[in-house]
């Protein structure tokens, strides 16, 4: 379980193919030194578990389904990458509850400018806005973000600068793939109210 607050902008070192899936080297020093075997780690918001580990890069082992059904497929050696460690019981919870389980991968659709602010809006499948509510969460990348506006195949956000300036998503340009949460009680409710 996640937060959505990304501790770290990290790099992709390497990728290696290890067929059917792929090797994910990541560095990032500063959770390289604390990272243990076997921990879960969420990479774009995509949940994933250290493999290896040496003083400045983990790995992570990626399979077919997870590269095809994220963003994860289409890293290359230097992109970027928001990193966050799970939840620990007892810790502050500042974003919202984030599983790493993506649910689709998402389109930015526009970028509006507003000084060092923008709103950017994302065009994604139709069933995920049945979870979304204007002013309820979302996981964009691993961030969590509010909510604005929510339409039939895409919703907006405001990114204040620091959100810009410490995630991958300052970086974004129309027709970016991101990988998408909903908010995990919205899933909940939708399931209680389905028809049988």
């Amino acid at each position: 379980m996640f937060t959505g607050l990304v501790e770290c902008l990290a790099e992709v070192a390497e990728i290696i193919d290890e067929p059917p899936g792929k090797r994910l080297v990541i560095r990032a020093p500063q959770i390289a030194a604390e990272a243990t075997l076997g921990e879960s780690i969420a990479v774009n918001g995509c949940c994933l578990t250290v493999v290896a580990i040496n003083q400045a890069t983990f790995a992570f082992e990626a399979g077919p389904e997870t590269l095809s059904r994220t963003n994860l497929g289409q890293l290359q050696a230097g992109s970027r990458v928001n990193l966050e460690r799970s939840l620990q019981v007892g810790d502050r919870l500042g974003g919202h509850f984030v599983s790493g389980h993506i649910d689709a991968v998402g389109r930015l659709d526009q970028r509006d400018e507003d000084g060092e602010w923008a709103t950017f809006w994302f065009r994604v499948p139709p069933e995920l806005t049945r979870q979304m509510v204007s002013k309820g969460s979302i996981a964009v990348d691993g961030v969590s973000l509010t909510l604005v506006d929510v339409e039939p195949d895409r919703f907006s956000v405001q990114l204040i600068p620091h959100t810009l300036s410490v995630t991958t998503l300052g970086a974004l340009k129309p027709g970016d793939p991101i990988n998408l949460e909903t908010d995990l009680l919205a899933k909940y409710a939708q399931k209680a109210v389905a028809p049988e």
